[in-house]
Formats: C-alpha cells, structure tokens, sequence
C-alpha cells in the first residue's frame, strides 16, 4: 500500500496543480454576447496559471457573484474568447443582475484539480479588482459540476474559516467522480470494436480501446465519424442504410443503452478525451475494467461476451484518477443539484451517486437535488436556473433547505411561460 502511496505522489504531477496564485495583469474591456444585455460590461484577463477569464457586470448588479466552471473537458489549448460561450449560454444569470466570472482553465485536456484551482482563482480576481461581493456562488455544469464540487471541496473556506462560496449550483453534473464515469465508454468502444472492427481498423496500428488512441495518433474527428457511419449507417436515409449496418447500429444501442443520435457523441469522447485522460495525464495507464462485466441485449450474449476485448485497470490509475476527480462529500455550504431526467451525456444516476457520497460523511443536510423531464444536457431552461438560483438564495437567507415539490410551482409562479419550467417532484 505504502509503494501504491508513492507511486501515486510520483505520477499525479500530471494531474496535479501548484498552490493558488490570484496576482494578475490589469483585464482588458471586450464586447460583451448581446444576450447579456445592452448595459453589460465586459473584461478579458489572464490569470498568473495561463488561464483566461472573462468578467460580466451588469450595470444593475445585485452585488451577487456567480463563479463558473465550465464542462467538457475541451482537448484544445484555451483562447481568450472561449468563456464567452459560457457566458452567452447562461447570460440569464447576468441579465437577472449577477455578476459572472468563467475562466478556461490553464490548458485543455482532463485535470479536474487543476480545473477547480484555476476556477477559485477566477473568484479571487474577481474579488481583487470589485471588492468582495454581499454573496458568491459557484456554478458548474456538466464536467464543470466536477470541477465545482472538487473547488467547493478544495477551497470552500477560507484560512479562517469563513465561507469563500456561500452556496454551490450544480446542474447536470458529473457528480460521480472520474473514476465511475467514464468506464461506460469503455464498454462501448469494447462492444463498438466487437462489432465493427474498424477503431481500429486492420490498418491501424494495434492498440487496447481504453487508450482511446495510442500516443502521437492524428485521426480526426471526421475520420472517426466516417468509420461509425460505415459500420452502423447512423444519419444515413433508410433507403442508404444497408440491412447489415441496421443489424450492427442495433446491436450497439441495445448493449450500451444508448440513442441513435447519442452515439457518436459518445464515441467521440471515448476516443479523443481517452487519449487525454490516459496518455498524457496517466502515464499511459488503464482506469477502466471489463475484466467481469457480463454484456446482454445483442442477439448472441454468449459470443459477445466470448468475442469482446477484455481489460483490467491499473491500481496506480485507478488511485490516480481518483486522487483528481472523484469527490468526498464534504460539501462545506449549501448545495443544490439539478439535473434532468433523460440526460443524454451524464446519466441521472450520478446523483444518487453523489448523494450517498455526501450522506457517508453526514453531510445530507447541505444537499438538495431535483430534477426537471428535460432531454438536454448542455443548455437546460433558462426558468429553471432562475428558480434554482432563488431557492439556494433563500436558502442561505434561512438556514432552511428547499423543498424539491415545490419547485415546479415557483417556478410557474414566477416563469408563467408555457413549457418554461420542466421541475418534476
């Protein structure tokens, strides 16, 4: 256990980050997304990491912060302007007054450690050129709920002990922890290369699926795309779908559970985020397991599970990632979950999966999860985060949780809006 110790020490300087640095150059005015309305001002600035953010002030500022961890992981090196897809995608919160502070990140690719350092950072400049606001949330979505919950985790008080969130918002988030998952894409490139054989290809170098791609590998994101549609015919008409690519597309789907128009998204993620995770953040080491998975749903079980590629994880991995990404519970303020229902990216399950990590460490009373029948994952309603938003606000004001029925009526209540609010009991 003592060597594992070590080795995870050694190789997690991959995944790890250097204390906190909040000192950075003056930030520059840039043109705000018109969705955050016509008062708004904008600043772009670099922090001492590397990392980019963008500020958002509303002139009518309710003396509100919302910190932002944005999702992905995105596998390319961060530019200026890329906060301002996130801004654009939640100017809502700006346009009910907040201010709002998303940073790249230092570097592209997986990290979430790195990612929620550079997230507190952000807050710290935030607070260095306006002051500290009355109130500072921290919002993150999708692997930005990773990144947020590790932040919280990580940076939630201060030296003293004071708050430095004084509520979190979690929205589709990946509140399973890196090593849980992921390992479903796994599966699905076992089964995907069981059943059609071409990623990879005969021509291909030789590979295990759970490198995503060996090191140095070049395909393209439409190469990839190519290969799929050969194999399952997915976008094509009927009409130019082959019997033999129908067969192939319902065996996967059946096996992995997956939607038609969700799988090569998925596989996309399985391939290149792969290649990422394990070879340049893990050393070139396996965290994912199929050594006993039992896969059901094709046509013939006995020959899948016969035929299928098996793969055992690497402790030093496993411990490795786990280190990075997976969470502990101890939730220090208040935190609200949202998530929906028929999430196509992040299943629904994460959340029971991190309400028995929070409740391990008798931390229940600070979680509140809900859920809304929406099928998106990236953009969820604008009526919902607002209500979200009230509910943790009122929350911090009372000491007193929300309570997750009632939500769809406030919601109504302040959104009338038909189809604007999707809460579910």
């Amino acid at each position: 256990m003592r060597r594992l110790a070590l080795a995870v020490l050694t190789l997690t300087g991959v995944l790890a980050v250097s204390p906190a640095r909040a000192q950075a150059p003056e930030p520059a005015g840039i043109a705000c997304p018109a969705s955050t309305g016509p008062s708004t001002r904008c600043l772009s600035g670099q922090d001492a990491n590397g990392a980019w953010y963008v500020i958002a002030m509303p002139a009518d500022w309710n003396r509100r912060l919302i910190v932002h961890a944005h999702g992905g992981p995105r596998t390319g090196a961060p530019e200026p302007a890329d906060p301002l897809e996130d801004l654009d995608r939640f100017s809502v919160m700006v346009r009910q007054g907040y201010a709002w502070i998303g940073s790249t990140y230092r570097r592209g690719g997986y990290g979430v450690r790195m990612a929620a350092e550079d997230t507190d950072n952000s807050r710290r400049i935030f607070w260095s050129i306006h002051g500290r606001p009355e109130r500072t949330l921290l919002h993150g979505q999708s692997w930005g709920g990773n990144v947020a919950a590790k932040a919280a985790e990580l940076y939630g008080r201060a030296d003293d002990g004071t708050l430095n969130y004084d509520g979190v918002l979690l929205t589709n988030g990946v509140l399973s922890g890196g090593t849980r998952a992921y390992q479903f894409r796994a599966d699905l490139r076992a089964v995907y290369q069981y059943v059609c054989g071409n990623h990879p290809a005969a021509t291909d170098p030789t590979y295990p699926v759970w490198q995503g791609l060996p090191a140095g590998a070049t395909m393209t994101r439409a190469e990839l795309r190519r290969r799929v549609v050969d194999c399952t015919g997915i976008g094509l008409s009927a009409r130019d779908r082959t019997a033999a690519q129908g067969r192939r597309k319902r065996e996967i789907l059946a096996v992995t559970g997956l939607q038609e128009d969700e799988l090569i998204a998925h596989m996309t993620w399985a391939t290149f985020l792969f290649q990422d995770l394990v070879q340049l953040r893990l050393g070139g080491r396996n965290p994912f397991d199929n050594s006993r998975t039992v896969y059901a749903g094709s046509s013939d079980d006995a020959a899948l599970n016969a035929g299928v590629e098996r793969f055992s994880a690497d402790p030093q991995a496993v411990a490795m990632l786990a280190h990075d990404a997976d969470l502990t519970g101890q939730i220090p303020a208040p935190t609200l979950t949202m998530h929906a229902l028929h999430d196509p990216t992040v299943s629904y399950e994460a959340e029971a999966i991190y309400a028995a990590t929070v409740a391990a460490v008798g931390r229940s009373g600070l979680l509140v999860q809900v859920a809304t029948d929406e099928d998106q994952h990236s953009k969820l309603t604008d009526a919902g985060y607002l209500t979200s938003l009230t509910a943790l606000e009122a929350w911090i004001d009372s000491g007193v949780a929300p309570d997750p029925t009632r939500f769809q009526a406030d919601c109504v209540r302040a959104h009338p809006t038909r189809g604007a609010c999707r809460f579910l009991p």
